[in-house]
């Protein structure tokens, strides 16, 4: 599970410039692209050039929401969405463009940890090509860990950040990586239990979802005075919703995948405990290794499937409406386009399939 990129759909993109999202995040897009640029520099300090590569592009103003600048959008959608949500609690200055520097690290650290988990080599930072997925994720990981450190010691420098406060977060955020690791370590071996869907999303996805995205609210947790400390614990609880529903949506595009790994799946808990007899004993054929075809979501699984998708809509619907009552902008009536566009580029067709008959 990572901070994954999001809005592959162009209708979900034209769907929220429509009730004008993208304009309200402007600022949010441009500080976020700044930030990246920041760290890219700072990279520079820390490996030398034979291990990197040209930077990427990072989208001006105008280019956020246009084709050559959507994929930007699209890779850091959730890190721009919540410094928009600590802007609205009252977070300003200096440490909100601290906390967006240390997000990106965040997103890198996860998506370095996660390749190993996965076996991919998707990379963060202008790594120069190297043979080897793993080499490139644990070079990214020391990377990140290195640049994290950079940033909270620029922090100290700026006197937002004393070095109790320093220690503080790197603690916590290490703790919390751990907890969500320890989840993912378990399953290497594939899961022997099915847990029912009650249990598997309280024990599975507000960790592998809900945490994830709580780990952008460690610093300003400790950082951050009373005045803004309630509103910020009421927002972590709302973006944690919001991170068990993607975690849910990923459950349905990475079904195949899942089951071929033996890994926990809210739909294969679904079919598991409250399928249909037919749908039960094809999927005990999937898990005991026959070949899995792409279509079954939307076929033999369909019923099972739309009711996990109802879930998620209910996660991100608390999500935004729970934002919405601590001011923040975004209109809650759009939690369920939101949970149809938060997919990779896999995964439109069959949300699109789904909800097709909703």
């Amino acid at each position: 599970m990572t901070l994954s990129p999001v809005f592959r759909s162009q209708d979900a993109v034209r769907l929220l410039a429509d009730h004008g999202v993208w304009s309200r995040l402007a600022g949010d897009i441009k500080a976020q692209a700044e930030a990246v640029q920041v760290l890219y520099k700072d990279l520079e300090g820390i490996l030398g050039p034979d291990f990197r590569s040209e930077p990427s592009h990072t989208p001006s103003d105008s280019e956020a929401t246009t084709t050559k600048g959507l994929h930007f959008l699209q890779e850091y959608f959730f890190l721009i969405l919540f410094r928009s949500i600590f802007q609205s609690v009252g977070v300003d200055g200096d440490r909100l463009q601290l906390y967006t520097e240390l997000n990106f690290c965040i997103k890198g650290t996860i998506t370095a940890a996660d390749n190993i988990f996965d076996d991919q080599a998707k990379t963060l930072l202008p790594l120069a090509e190297n043979s080897g997925s793993r080499f490139i994720s644990i070079l990214q990981l020391i990377a990140f860990e290195r640049l994290l450190r950079k940033v909270l010691d620029r922090g100290e420098a700026q006197g937002i950040v004393r070095a109790e406060q320093r220690n503080a977060i790197q603690l916590g955020l290490l703790d919390r990586m751990a907890a969500i690791g320890m989840l993912e370590g378990s399953e290497e071996g594939g899961v022997q239990e099915i847990p029912a869907p009650d249990e598997m999303l309280e024990s599975v996805h507000r960790v592998r979802g809900g945490a994830l995205f709580a780990l952008a609210f460690v610093a300003p947790s400790i950082l951050e005075g009373d005045e803004v400390s309630l509103a910020l614990h009421a927002a972590e609880i709302a973006v944690a919703q919001l991170g068990t529903a993607f975690q849910i949506v990923d459950d349905l595009t990475d079904f195949e995948f899942d089951v071929t790994r033996r890994s926990h799946n809210l739909l294969v808990s679904q079919v598991h405990h409250v399928g249909s007899d037919e749908e039960r004993a094809r999927l005990r054929q999937y898990w005991e290794g026959e070949t899995i075809e792409e279509t079954v979501v939307g076929s033999l699984f369909r019923e099972s499937a739309q009711a996990v998708l109802e879930r998620a809509y209910s996660e991100a619907q608390a999500s935004f409406v729970g934002l919405a009552d601590l001011g923040f902008w975004f209109n809650p009536q759009l939690s369920d386009q939101v949970v149809q566009a938060i997919v990779g580029l896999d995964g439109v067709a069959r949300i699109e399939d789904l909800v097709a008959v909703k």
